[in-house]
């Protein structure tokens, strides 16, 4: 497995230096954002003439052939913001109903809405960034790879999902009980043959795999790796590749709760094909374990190691450099809601349960919220999260699932979730002031 080498998009040219795209971090507070919040994006760099200026005529479907494959999607315009997601616990994927970063753009002239929505749209953005005024919100493997690989990002925010490392799946009647037990056994693993896209799947069984072997005081030559090829073209389905409105709709076409959970590798392990599979977390466990077929001889979420819960994880916020240098309005906007949306889960984590029960793969509502009674709904750049992707980054370019390594500090883009939160509370402060001022003045003696 060392010398494995998985396919990539490939680069027209060299990885540029990335000290040219981040030295220049203070202009956002340079260009007067701080000293005037959000007024100030509606009259300078942000506003809606300034947008305008900068755009090109939209409605016309862009062809590109990458990696023998063509892709489609909008022609750029500023003054639209489109965003994609995984179903992973995040901000965004509760926005989809509660609609406030839509609110956020509004205030600005500009239109926010699901990146499928539009039908000259594929799938591949989500996984190459090929969309200048796209921001994705999505699990870690494939914006490493587009950073390291494909093009410059910037990481704005990340929420972290503790305890959700994976789980080595059996069958259920097999005599086995623990890691030990597989010695000398087939340990499934999947290998996507589309060569557009990370290879996700792949690359967090890996490191599950491996990490599980090593808890247990086992390498890989106590097991047999199986590769399991499959076509992973669903991206080119013509029933999915109708526009698409929220990604709840993206999930109910899908019958997410089941297609994901019972890939051709969990099949072959009931068909006796393997002996053991990797389950991505206790997510798909709970849904696989109802079954009655399959059991978990592992777990990596029981471990009070916190570096073993880097399954796809954190979840990443990254928009193009290109959005960030041009447009930094639009990144706050965007990062305005997802403070705004976190903050309301953090209140009332049932009522997100609900909504993410719409797109998560918990078992149903009860379990989603289980699942996120503890999450920080609010994005952060912690020391800690930023410790997670470095762990993700370094297995993806010690096992050539990268080519280029990175700086993982020189990704990190702060100053925009600083001013989104600085813009909430001077706006919120404005507004107090403001309803203080109308009350009648209070009576002395």
């Amino acid at each position: 497995m060392d010398n494995e080498k998985t396919d990539h998009v490939n680069v027209d040219n060299a990885v540029e230096e990335e000290s040219s795209t981040h030295s220049r971090r203070s202009f956002v507070v340079n260009a007067g954002l701080a000293a005037g919040g959000m007024a100030a994006l509606g009259a300078g760099v942000g506003s809606t003439s300034a947008l305008a200026a900068d755009s090109e005529p939209g409605s016309r479907a862009v062809k590109k052939e990458v990696d023998g494959k063509m892709t489609t999607t909008i022609s750029l315009d500023w003054k639209e913001v489109y965003y994609t997601n995984c179903p992973l616990i995040s901000a965004s994927n509760v926005d989809q109903e509660l609609g406030w970063t839509a609110e956020e753009y509004a205030k600005i002239g500009v239109h926010f809405a699901y990146f499928r929505s539009r039908p000259e749209t594929d799938w591949y953005p989500h996984y190459i960034h090929k969309q200048e005024n796209l921001i994705r919100f999505g699990g870690l493997f494939p914006p490493i790879h587009v950073h390291a690989d494909y093009r410059r990002t910037r990481m704005l925010g990340l929420t972290h999902v503790p305890y959700e490392g994976g789980c080595m799946l059996i069958r259920a009647g097999d005599n086995m009980f623990k890691m030990s037990d597989l010695k000398g056994k087939k340990i499934g693993i999947t290998k996507s043959m589309n060569t557009l896209k990370n290879d996700w799947w792949r690359i967090q069984e890996h490191q599950g795999i491996l990490a599980m072997l090593r808890m247990n005081g086992m390498t890989e030559k106590d097991v047999k790796l199986v590769d399991f090829p499959y076509p992973d073209d669903w991206y080119d389905d013509p029933k999915m590749l109708e526009p698409l409105y929220n990604p709840t709709e993206w999930q109910l076409n899908r019958d997410h709760k089941h297609d994901l959970a019972f890939r051709p590798l969990e099949t072959s392990l009931l068909e006796g094909k393997v002996d053991a599979i990797y389950s991505q977390s206790k997510v798909f466990q709970h849904i696989q374990d109802a079954t009655g077929q399959m059991k978990a001889i592992e777990d990596l979420s029981r471990y009070p190691d916190w570096t073993l819960q880097v399954a796809n994880s954190p979840a990443v916020i990254t928009c193009t450099d290109t959005m960030a240098e041009k447009h930094p309005e639009l990144v706050i906007a965007f990062l305005r809601g997802m403070i705004r949306v976190g903050r309301w889960s953090n209140e009332h984590k049932r009522a997100a349960a609900v909504i993410l029960n719409k797109q998560t793969y918990y078992l149903d509502e009860e379990d989603t919220y289980r699942g996120i009674k503890h999450v920080d709904m609010v994005p952060n750049l912690s020391p800690q999260n930023l410790a997670s992707i470095e762990i993700g980054k370094d297995f993806m370019l010690k096992y050539k699932y990268i080519k280029n390594d990175f700086d993982v500090s020189k990704w990190a883009a702060p100053e925009f979730l600083e001013e989104a939160a600085r813009s909430l509370v001077q706006e919120k402060w404005e507004k107090i002031s403001k309803e203080k001022l109308s009350q009648p003045a209070a009576r002395l003696g």
